[in-house]
């Protein structure tokens, strides 16, 4: 008889799937649960801008800076991020393991009158099909998946070569617990209470370490605060609570 084949790894964590797949159908209510990444979206959006058009050479005034680069957003959700990634120019593709949110993305891309190409899948498996992107973003998705390092790997066979990485997550720290776990879920209710697992942030050194052992080179990390006074992130020096950063093949 012969042996059964043992399962292969996989980056996917069936918890929180079925936690982001409840919220497919109010990711795009700028009040909803999904209110937070709505907030998160202006600074990390002229982040992002500013480091591709850095990176590639291109001019962050233009309507469209990056026209003719590949996207790939991953742990897409219903989208937010990638249409900004298309708005911008970029021929985007967007990739989620949950089937009902990236379903919710297709339907709000056609109504939006944009062309992004949704994936339902793992980093790691569009990676076997050979796929690379000039520019990937996976922000706020790190601290969800089963196998940081598989996914990590993955994500750099998915990198073009030239390519530019830009990440974001929450850190591990006491600052993190309170203002992600207990203000924003428990007190504030901006998301679900259980939406986060404060073991499972990872801080800029363990990341930057990861990231190299997957043979990618951290090119900046800076901080995304939150102003009470204002109510907007911003792009800080603070990396305490949130922080984002690029990254690209090494040498």
């Amino acid at each position: 008889m012969n042996a059964s084949k043992a399962p292969s790894p996989s980056t996917i964590n069936e918890g929180e799937i079925e936690k982001f797949s409840a919220l497919a159908a109010q990711w795009w209510d700028p009040h909803g649960p999904m209110a937070p990444l709505h907030r998160l979206g202006p600074a990390r959006m002229g982040y992002i801008r500013d480091a591709a058009c850095a990176h590639f050479g291109r001019d962050t005034g233009q309507l469209r800076p990056l026209k003719g680069l590949t996207a790939l957003d991953v742990g897409c959700g219903a989208g937010i991020v990638t249409e900004s990634l298309a708005r911008m120019g970029a021929t985007a593709t967007g990739l989620d393991a949950s089937t009902d949110a990236v379903a919710a993305g297709r339907v709000h891309a056609e109504e939006s009158g944009l062309a992004i190409d949704y994936r339902a899948g793992t980093a790691e498996s569009l990676a076997e099909e050979g796929r690379r992107f000039d520019l990937i973003t996976a922000l706020e998705v790190v601290e969800h998946v089963a196998d940081v390092d598989l996914f990590l790997g993955a994500l750099s066979r998915l990198l073009a070569p030239g390519g530019l990485l830009v990440f974001s997550t929450p850190n591990r720290t006491p600052q993190s617990y309170l203002s992600v776990i207990v203000a924003a879920e428990r007190v504030l209710h901006w998301v679900p209470e259980g939406t986060h697992d404060w073991k499972a942030f990872i801080t800029p050194e363990e990341l930057t370490c990861k990231l190299a052992q997957a043979g990618l080179h951290v090119t900046d990390l800076k901080g995304l605060s939150y102003s009470l006074v204002n109510r907007t992130f911003s792009v800080t020096r603070d990396t305490s609570i949130n922080y984002i950063g690029t990254a690209v093949a090494k040498p």
